[in-house]
């Protein structure tokens, strides 16, 4: 009798959780330095500034003090520009060398669909010339480009061709723009110009694809283009799957890994944890489920695009919080289950609460609310 070759192994949704919580050092926090964790996660989503990158860095990383970023920042080692998705993000500069040329295409796909349609019969590589020579003569807000470049073409959207420029060339967001405490306008000059360094002539998607894996995997193709917003990435993991172990999901999805990447199993302990609003854990796969349950999606993935910062409580979305200003003027760290938490887990999300009050320097206060009934 001839035996069946079996099939790929099966990993179940918690499973899958648990393997992007340990890529994720979510698990248990990491001694790598900043500049290291950031090109692991290739990058941090930086959307809304500044806050962000700097609490996704302390969730993962043991003693983290946000000066440690702030110097990166203005030493020029990581910068803000738009990449994947089209969302800014704070990456290493290497990173941005790489990554901004191979996600044109998810640039060139946004100004098609978006601005560019009120920029009909524009000159839009004349614009471009322009635009760069004035970005590299001294940073500029998009509203101060819009105004320039308007003064040779009245009647013309301004809005629209700085947009332009944010998609054709690959600016960069300059400081005190995004620095813990400080912040300031957004100001833009081109990376080449910020770096002193070319854009890589030919960046290696596949090599991305695999940088993705070990941050973010087991994944599908699906998975991959949520993360970054390309398309065809199907034949990239084809071309690559003779490296790669593959699996199938619960609804029988092929699912791609590297071989020895952490799969550490559903009975892994998952610790209490906060994420930073926006943070990439949420926003990198077409299937969700491994992290956030189908009943808690409207409450996350917001209708206004915002993303709360979340509490982890199992390995999976259990609530929202925020860093906000008390009645008495005092620092709060609020805290919103979305269900009635357990005793230890309770007593979890108020410890990391107050580490979160210690990081941000204040005294301050902790709030766990009352879930509501939604």
């Amino acid at each position: 009798m001839t035996g069946r070759t079996p099939g790929p192994a099966v990993l179940g949704t918690r499973e899958l959780g648990r393997a992007l919580l340990a890529r994720q050092h979510l698990l248990e926090r990491s001694a790598m330095p900043p500049a290291a964790m950031i090109g692991h996660l290739l990058g941090l989503q930086a959307q809304a500034a500044p806050q962000p990158p700097y609490l996704g860095l302390w969730s993962r990383l043991d003693g983290f003090a946000h000066g440690q970023l702030t110097e990166l920042i203005e030493r020029r080692e990581v910068v803000r520009i738009a990449l994947q998705r089209g969302t800014i993000h704070l990456v290493t500069a290497d990173d941005c060398l790489t990554l901004r040329p191979l996600l044109q295409p998810v640039l060139d796909r946004a100004l098609r669909t978006g601005y560019g349609k009120r920029l009909t019969g524009l000159d839009l590589d004349a614009l471009t010339r322009e635009g760069r020579a004035l970005v590299e003569e001294q940073p500029r807000t998009f509203q101060q480009l819009g105004t320039l470049l308007g003064e040779s073409r009245p009647g013309r959207d301004q809005a629209a061709m700085a947009q332009a420029l944010r998609c054709r060339l690959p600016l960069v967001q300059v400081p005190p723009r995004g620095i813990w405490d400080r912040g300031g306008p957004a100001a833009h000059t081109t990376a080449e110009h910020w770096l002193g360094r070319s854009l890589d002539p030919a960046p290696a998607l596949a090599g991305t694809v695999l940088r993705y894996l070990a941050a973010f995997g087991p994944a599908t193709a699906a998975d991959v283009q949520k993360w970054c917003g390309l398309t065809r990435i199907a034949p990239v993991l084809a071309g690559l799957a003779p490296q790669l172990a593959t699996f199938r999901d619960e609804r029988g999805k092929v699912l791609y890994d590297l071989p020895d990447a952490p799969r550490p199993g559903a009975g892994a302990p998952a610790p209490v944890r906060l994420l930073a609003p926006f943070d990439n854990l949420l926003l990198s796969h077409a299937d969700r489920s491994r992290i956030l349950p189908e009943e808690y999606r409207s409450r996350v993935m917001t209708v206004n695009g915002l993303i709360p910062g979340t509490l982890l409580v199992d390995g999976l979305v259990a609530g929202s919080w925020e860093l906000t200003t008390g009645p008495a003027g005092r620092r709060l760290v609020l805290v919103r289950p979305f269900a009635s938490l357990a005793r230890q887990d309770r007593a979890a999300a108020e410890a990391e609460a107050g580490r979160l009050l210690a990081f941000a320097g204040d005294d301050g206060d902790v709030l766990i609310e009352a879930p509501d009934a939604r």
